[in-house]
């Protein structure tokens, strides 16, 4: 069993009124450990940690903070095993993508914000005529909170924590409860780094009473947080009225357009990731598949041969292209979105069924699954499944692929598969969305902004926009 503690002002402490949580392990249904079930007592803790760490840390050179967040990414770089592991066994997904995207991310999280740190620059406007200059000043919150979710669990933890820390906040975070064992392991690497006592506070615990008393605690300036948009839309209500500043990184309905005049192998094996990497667990997936009639029945055809194909199984595996769900609850409400589908009209083409994998009967695992649908207000059209579930729908011109691509809440990704340029440009002007890849997917650039529109969020995450947003501008205006 693997006891998990809080890390507050660089100590790994149990929860402040002794009280736990089970942690499950995916691939085989077993609890495997026990995290912290904190509470506001433990919230109080770090909070303090944090504030007495600010002065010192706000007042670090920028060389001071990007070596130590360089070094961080070394350590991860140098853990990238024993980190991936933890991951697979903790989250369900196969080693092979733990290895290969989720601690490498994490490790460059931390190396672009500890150099992006030294190239922040801010504004400056000479006041012709008036012999005076007005300059802005960049400077850090104070205590920030930064809550992350279960998907991908270290990747996007520090995607929070780097430029929080990189502007000279300090802070106290919440990982995911269903996901813990990375967060854990990271501050032993941040004491290995030389990372300040109290500067990273990682507090363990479920949303409702550890993430509840990081938004309503009144000096915590401001809050990251990416998961569903429900929980978003409670966040915003309780923070408004304090008025934090406020991150939302939400919930993605995600379509995926491909015309008959795309690279029609490059299109087929992407989409194919796009669908079922990490279990379909990713706010980036492309769930509502639309394809140009001329080329629908093929695609019907050869997609189906393709997702038969993948190997669902122990996600230790070096076979395995798809590992378990990440709880039990999750796996149901997936299994009941496509008995719904069922039940609306949709024609179920492969998948949709629990799995027995030998050795993990008790494992969380489903097949992946394709429905094919003929009408875009259906709940697997409408809601977030974020499992590995898509829905594949014909278009005949690229008025109605629009129209559908838009007829959703959600605005967080898009891709479009063409090779006509006028078209791309179009689509890419009115689709509804925050990312827009266009003969690619999940092709990411840590400097370019991140997020959504509609239902999908508030802000923008990445390069100089998480530093604006963990920072609060100053203007300064001289006269001489």
């Amino acid at each position: 069993m693997k006891e998990i503690h809080n890390y507050i002002n660089g100590k790994f402490i149990p929860p402040a009124l002794d009280n736990w949580i089970d942690n499950y392990k995916p691939s085989t249904g077993e609890v495997y450990g026990r995290i912290p079930n904190s509470t506001t007592e433990d919230i109080e803790l770090a909070y303090t940690a944090a504030k007495n760490a600010y002065p010192d840390w706000s007042n670090t050179t920028l060389q001071q903070r990007s070596e130590i967040l360089s070094r961080i990414a070394t350590l991860i770089n140098e853990k990238t095993d024993e980190l991936a592991l933890a991951e697979s066994i903790d989250n369900g997904k196969p080693l092979s993508l733990a290895k290969s995207v989720d601690i490498p991310r994490g490790a460059s999280n931390f190396q672009f914000f500890a150099h992006a740190i030294t190239q922040f620059a801010s504004e400056a406007h000479e006041s012709s005529g008036l012999d005076a200059i007005n300059f802005t000043l960049r400077q850090p919150i104070g205590v920030v909170g930064c809550i992350s979710p279960w998907n991908l669990p270290l990747y996007l933890f520090t995607w929070k924590i780097a430029p929080a820390l990189a502007a000279g906040n300090t802070v106290v975070a919440k990982p995911s409860e269903i996901t813990p064992m990375t967060a854990f392991l990271f501050g032993e690497i941040c004491t290995s780094a030389g990372l300040p006592k109290g500067v990273l506070n990682i507090v363990h615990g479920l949303g409702t009473s550890a993430g509840e008393a990081i938004i309503q605690h009144p000096d915590i300036k401001a809050i990251s947080f990416t998961g569903g948009t429900k929980t978003g839309a409670h966040i915003a209500k309780i923070a408004a009225p304090t008025f934090k500043k406020l991150s939302l990184e939400l919930g993605g309905k995600n379509p995926n357009l491909i015309f008959a005049d795309c690279d029609y192998d490059k299109m087929l094996n992407t989409t194919l990731r796009s669908s079922f990497a990490n279990q379909g667990q990713i706010c980036l997936c492309g769930s509502r598949i639309f394809i140009e009639r001329s080329i629908y029945d093929q695609f019907k055809s050869d997609f189906v041969e393709k997702t038969k194909a993948l190997k669902i199984g122990d996600p230790l595996a070096p076979e395995t292209n798809l590992g378990a769900l990440v709880s039990k609850p999750h796996l149901e409400k997936v299994k009941s979105y496509i008995d719904k589908a069922k039940e609306e009209g949709g024609t179920i083409l492969c998948g949709g069924e629990y799995v027995t994998v030998e050795g993990h009967e008790n494992g969380y695992y489903l097949q992946p699954t394709i429905i094919e649908v003929n009408s875009t207000q259906c709940s697997v059209m409408q809601e977030e499944i974020f499992g590995p579930v898509v829905t594949i729908t014909p278009f005949d011109n690229d008025e109605q692929a629009l129209s559908m691509a838009n007829d959703v809440r959600y605005g967080l990704s898009s891709t479009i598969w063409t090779n006509n340029l006028n078209r791309s440009m179009y689509l890419a002007k009115h689709i509804h969305a925050g990312i827009v890849w266009i003969n690619t997917w999940m092709m990411r650039d840590l400097r370019t902004p991140f997020g959504g529109i509609k239902n999908s969020g508030v802000g923008r995450e990445g390069g100089f926009e998480a530093l604006r947003f963990f920072t609060e501008p100053k203007n300064v205006c001289i006269q001489y």
